[in-house]
């Protein structure tokens, strides 16, 4: 063991010690001082004598610490600052012959080794080591106090930790008082854009100013996962299970009233359509005051009513989902309309639900109705209109409002059927239905000619027609009898004699005149031989003077295509046809119902017919027949 005391302290190996073994490109100065001081000099007796036999310094063998006992005073006062002991083991790298020995040989050499003060201070710069982990300190164990003031006392400092050599470090480690500063990680919180692009993010909510920054779009932060245990997510997983069973949409407040396209339909029936079906346009309009809240509590009446609209309104706009949803509403109003029908009549030995009656002759009459707007001209209204005159013959509606109305509406539609069939003829409804008899206050009626008195002269009208129609197929001559012209004449004075309930100069009352001028040209043309005469192109004239007294507005133009019609079969003259060509047209943008156009083409055709062959114009039933057309001119 080496161990430093007062003097400097050097290892010498001992004389029969091959330094051979040491490779020789090793620490090649120190092994030229040993040469140099074995080669030159010869050990004996405790001296070192150089090869000129001069005297250098003298050491001891003995296992004492003192000084020789030949020295003198001087020598071993000078000795302080320059003796060196040497305590020699022997070497593990000696030759295996020589002997083993574990006693120490101590050498004292006396040398003159001068002192680190007479260095330069800038010569000698200390090497700055560092561990290479700090775990590696607290892998060191404690040393025992007593053995560590020992190891200080015997060499004089104190004792020090074992320092690895290499490398200073870069980054110093910081000292025991130092705050240590912690890495982060990468963030895992910024927003989607700018984890994908791989950019730092401020984390600026909404939007972080990054993306701001970089004109890009911010798409946002994800959402914060949080951690749950294995229990918690089986407890989730059980509650999703339950949620599922749970419907999560709400039922709809009103049926036939799902999505938006339906809501757009019931606008589109409160604002704009229920306006041209009758004369009232305002809030008392039947079919928003009646129907409407019935249809709310009836699903098959809704569906009635929102076909209804569909159809008026993909004459407006033709996009195939309009068109779509209204098939869609015609096919469940059918289909709900059979079911109702066929309950109604295998419960009939209980008393039927008004809720259920009402609603099922209501929704008759709007798919009559429908016809109309998607101008259908091959007699698609037949079933419909027979269905309701079948409810309303065997069953009286309950409702005195909707029972006054769909008697009027039926009425008035089933009476103007005959105008322009050959087969369809007004049905004789009994009891208080018949017509004159059920006349309320005629300004109360949605339409004109009905609660008036009008409409029981065109029917007896039509009856002189069938019966004129018969004796000419039969070749009996005249065709008009005796009979046939005072039952004419009758119905002629009863027409000159009849005044509107409505007020003078009012759209209504203009509409009323025009009414009563179409009523008298239907006679005449049934009576009188098909041929132009003052008396007629009189007539014409002043029907179509009322006609141009009506606003553009006015809810009067929603039942003008009836006389119009008759007006127009009784044009010989063609003034006269030009103006009635303006009423189609001004007709046709008020109202845009679509039987409008193939009621102008049957008019067309039998202007043609006139100047062809005037006789045969007056039967206009055969030439609608000849052109394969059947439909309801209202």
């Amino acid at each position: 063991m080496l161990y430093l005391q007062n003097n400097s302290a050097i290892i010498i190996p001992p004389s029969d010690f091959n330094r051979d073994d040491f490779p020789s490109d090793q620490n090649p100065g120190r092994r030229d001082s040993t040469r140099s001081m074995t080669d030159t000099s010869t050990v004996s007796d405790g001296h070192i004598i150089d090869e000129n036999g001069t005297h250098i310094s003298t050491f001891s063998t003995d296992n004492s610490s003192g000084s020789p006992d030949g020295w003198t005073e001087e020598e071993r006062l000078g000795s302080s600052s320059t003796d060196m002991s040497v305590e020699v083991y022997q070497s593990p790298f000696q030759h295996s012959s020589l002997p083993t020995t574990t006693s120490p040989t101590t050498f004292e050499y006396h040398a003159i080794i001068p002192s680190y003060d007479s260095f330069p201070p800038n010569d000698i710069t200390p090497k700055i080591e560092e561990l290479d982990d700090v775990d590696e300190l607290q892998q060191i164990k404690p040393t025992d106090a007593g053995n560590e003031n020992k190891n200080a006392s015997a060499t004089g400092i104190p004792a020090t930790v074992p320092r690895k050599r290499g490398r200073p470090r870069k980054h110093p480690l910081p000292g025991p008082n130092t705050q240590v500063k912690i890495t982060k990680g990468r963030s895992k919180t910024g927003c989607i854009t700018c984890r994908r692009r791989k950019k730092k993010c401020d984390e600026t909510k909404p939007a972080c100013l990054n993306c701001q920054k970089n004109a890009v779009v911010c798409e946002g932060y994800p959402p914060k996962e949080i951690w749950k245990s294995g229990k918690q997510k089986l407890e989730d997983a059980v509650r999703t299970q339950s949620l599922l069973v749970i419907p999560r949409t709400l039922p709809l407040l009103i049926d036939g009233i799902e999505t938006d396209i339906d809501r757009r339909f019931l606008d589109h029936f409160v604002y704009d359509f229920s306006r041209v079906l009758t004369l009232i346009n305002d809030d008392s309009n039947p079919f928003k005051e009646i129907l409407l809240p019935m249809a709310t509590q009836h699903r098959g009446l809704m569906h009635s009513l929102m076909c209804l609209s569909g159809s008026h309104l993909s004459g407006l706009d033709p996009a195939p989902k309009i068109k779509e949803r209204k098939y869609y509403h015609f096919h469940r109003a059918i289909t709900d309309l059979n079911e109702s029908i066929n309950s109604s009549s295998k419960s009939s030995g209980s008393e039927p639900q008004l809720l259920v009656e009402d609603p099922i002759i209501a929704s008759t009459i709007a798919l009559s109705l429908n016809t109309i707007c998607e101008g259908e001209t091959r007699g698609e209204y037949r079933p419909h209109m027979d269905a309701a005159r079948f409810l309303l013959v065997n069953q009286q509606p309950r409702n005195e409002k909707f029972r006054q109305f769909i008697v009027e509406f039926f009425q008035y539609h089933d009476v103007s059927n005959s105008i322009t069939s050959l087969d369809r003829r007004p049905a004789h409804l009994r009891g208080d239905l018949r017509l004159p008899d059920f006349i309320p206050h005629a300004q109360a009626g949605a339409f004109l000619g009905v609660f008036d008195g009008l409409f029981h002269y065109i029917s007896e009208v039509t009856k002189l027609r069938d019966r004129i129609r018969h004796r000419f197929n039969e070749g009996y001559e005249p065709a008009v009898d005796y009979q046939t012209l005072s039952e004419a004449v009758s119905i002629d004075s009863a027409i000159r004699v009849w005044e509107p309930s409505h007020e003078p100069n009012t759209p209504n009352w203009f509409l009323a005149q025009l009414y009563r001028q179409s009523t008298w040209v239907y006679l005449y043309r049934t009576i009188r031989p098909s041929r132009p005469s003052e008396k007629i192109a009189c007539v014409v004239d002043d029907g179509l003077s009322y006609l141009d007294q009506l606003p553009q507005d006015a809810g009067a133009y929603s039942i003008v295509l009836m006389p119009l019609f008759l007006l127009g079969c009784s044009a010989f003259f063609p003034r006269q046809r030009d103006r009635i060509k303006q009423g189609f047209e001004s007709l046709q943008s008020y109202s845009n119902l679509r039987n409008i156009k193939p009621a102008f083409q049957v008019v067309e055709r039998v202007w043609e017919v006139m100047d062809s062959n005037i006789e045969e114009s007056w039967d206009w039933e055969k030439i609608i027949k000849q052109m394969d057309m059947d439909f309801l001119i209202t």
